[in-house]
């Protein structure tokens, strides 16, 4: 996963604007959970349990309600407004509304928020 973008600004916003494709952006939130692979074989053991339990094998945060559900409650509340606070982002156009574009905002305010509760430079 060396291959991986940094945890930036720039990154989140690639995630928002749509120019990072699924798969990185997948493997970017796998990464902050600690789900390490091998030759593509997926591990778990650095993972929190009440991840690792649910989800043994990495979820594809774009393509499950669950698992971006899971995701968005883990988000501690004074984080859930981060998009809007720091990058200014207004959400999408009504036009735009679609499932895996608001999964995408999910997944990047939830980056967001690893960023400052560990303190990653912006």
């Amino acid at each position: 996963m060396s291959d991986l973008p940094a945890l930036t600004i720039a990154t989140i916003w690639a995630i928002l604007d749509d120019t990072l494709d699924d798969d990185t952006v997948n493997r970017l939130v796998w990464r902050s959970l600690g789900y390490r692979s091998s030759a593509e074989i997926w591990t778990s053991e650095g993972v929190d349990p009440s991840w690792r339990e649910a989800y043994p094998q990495p979820p594809d945060f774009i393509a499950s309600r669950p698992a971006v559900v899971k995701l968005t409650r883990s988000i501690p509340a004074q984080n859930k407004q981060l998009l809007k606070e720091k990058l200014g982002f207004a959400g999408y156009k009504l036009d735009e509304l679609i499932p895996r574009k608001t999964r995408r905002a999910t997944i990047a305010n939830w980056l967001l928020s690893e960023m400052q509760l560990n303190d990653i430079d912006h």
